[in-house]
């Protein structure tokens, strides 16, 4: 169960900040839990563990299996929020190292999400000599970098088995009834799973999106939609001092307010560090709109301490830090004792690493404290399932109170097609000739 601890943000914060939001929290809260909100038609992921496709979710436990006893890797393709969910949920629960680990699932390499030719060649040659599968994400199956990336992927296929088995080795995920990849799966029959119309890609992890790569990593997909659904009826309640998800989004709206631009989300497990890039995603994107939104960073404690460490200290204030601590390790591990002490390290020696651990957060949040950094700590359970879940719905949720709280669509991204605009006309795109011939010779080519 998630518990916020704002003991180190009130001392920063005006008296009773809470008492007036309430009145907006409420009405936040309103908005998404009837979509009435501007962008209401995206929030179809705030009731998706009640009101999800059970025939769906069978076919994707299936497709699951069959690819984890046919394919040595699972290659997935997709970009932002059709990759980041599923890559940080099994990093977070199976190990930034999976692909190296022993075990009876296959590898799973992510594409897609950039044009590096040489990170592309990389995983070409990684898989090129073994049996694997595809999962292409794409709304649209038109978003440049996954769609050149699945052509190098489908060629690979079909060259390597013929058309008919590719087709059976393809899974597309997109959408219902339209678009160029839908068109195309129709066509060679390969087997599709839904990207759902009313919710947006970055809330899209607990969906086929990202559920069919968490399954076939081997992850248990009910329990993780069950910490889900618990922490659904934890946020459905409209009470600040019940609802861990308004606690949240009442402190950081208030720090913004109060000055900071800046909210930086570390934890003390290196598995973390992918689930914090979705995080970035998710409220970059959110709130990032209209000159507003606290800038998403995040770093990896105790590493980020030995570089990040001084900044954090005496740098700039102009942050605050969002802090994950999960409960107990898997794993015990008690520091051994060394007879010539030659580190010094004895008078640990017989201590388990989680109990080091447990003091060099405490010690490092006590020392940003002084330094004038707030810190709201997430108290959750042990690393796994139920309690992933459950924090991936509670992110969401606040994201969206997040939004609301700053009067933008937390649901929308317009900004991002002005990079795409650029690009295609650098490149010749039918239909942008003009500006490709202004942005040439503003680029003096």
């Amino acid at each position: 169960m998630i518990q916020v601890d704002l003991t180190n943000v009130t001392k920063f914060l005006p008296g009773h900040y809470e008492d007036e939001l309430i009145p907006r929290l409420r009405q936040a809260h309103e908005q998404l839990q009837k979509g009435s909100g501007v962008g209401g038609e995206f929030t179809g992921w705030e009731r998706l563990t009640r009101d999800y496709d059970r025939e769906e979710y069978r076919r994707i436990k299936e497709a699951a299996r069959r690819i984890r006893e046919n394919s040595q890797a699972l290659v997935v393709i997709g970009i932002g929020g059709s990759y980041l969910g599923a890559r940080g949920v099994i990093e977070c629960l199976r190990s930034p190292n999976y692909n190296l680990r022993r075990k009876d699932t296959p590898n799973i390499y992510f594409v897609g999400n950039g044009l590096s030719s040489d990170a592309l060649e990389e995983v070409m040659e990684l898989v090129q000599d073994v049996d694997f599968s595809v999962n292409v994400i794409s709304k649209s199956g038109t978003t440049t970098e996954p769609a050149v990336a699945f052509r190098f992927f489908r060629a690979m296929l079909e060259n390597k088995y013929g058309e008919e088995e590719a087709a059976r080795r393809i899974y597309a995920t997109t959408d219902a009834k339209k678009g160029a990849l839908k068109a195309l799966a129709d066509e060679k029959g390969y087997e599709t799973f839904v990207v759902p119309d009313d919710i947006g890609g970055r809330y899209s992890v607990l969906t086929a999106v990202g559920l069919l790569p968490i399954a076939v990593a081997g992850i248990d997909m009910d329990a993780l939609m069950f910490g889900a659904g618990e922490m659904m009826e934890r946020c459905s309640v409209a009470d600040l001092n019940a609802n861990p998800a308004w606690q949240y989004a009442a402190a950081r709206h208030a720090m913004y307010k109060a000055g900071k631009k800046i909210e930086i989300l570390a934890c003390f497990e290196p598995s973390f560090r992918f689930m914090a890039e979705w995080w970035k995603q998710l409220y970059g994107e959110s709130e990032g709109k209209e000159g507003k939104g606290l800038f998403p960073v995040s770093v990896e404690f105790t590493a980020d301490l030995h570089s990040m460490g001084q900044y954090i200290q005496q740098g700039e204030r102009t942050f605050f830090e969002t802090v994950v601590r999960f409960g107990p390790s898997h794993h015990l591990n008690l520091v051994p004792y060394d007879q010539q002490n030659g580190d010094g390290l004895n008078f640990i020696a017989g201590k388990s690493m989680d109990f080091i651990r447990q003091q060099a957060m405490d010690g490092t949040l006590l020392a940003h404290v002084e330094g004038g950094v707030p810190n709201v700590v997430m108290y959750t359970g042990p690393n796994h399932e139920i309690t992933l879940g459950g924090l991936i719905y509670f992110f969401e949720y606040s994201c969206g109170l997040s939004g609301y709280l700053l009067n933008v669509n937390p649901f929308d991204q317009p900004g991002v097609e002005a990079y795409k605009k650029n690009m295609f006309a650098l490149l010749g795109k039918p239909g942008y000739e003009e500006l490709g011939r202004e942005l040439h010779q503003r680029l003096g080519r």
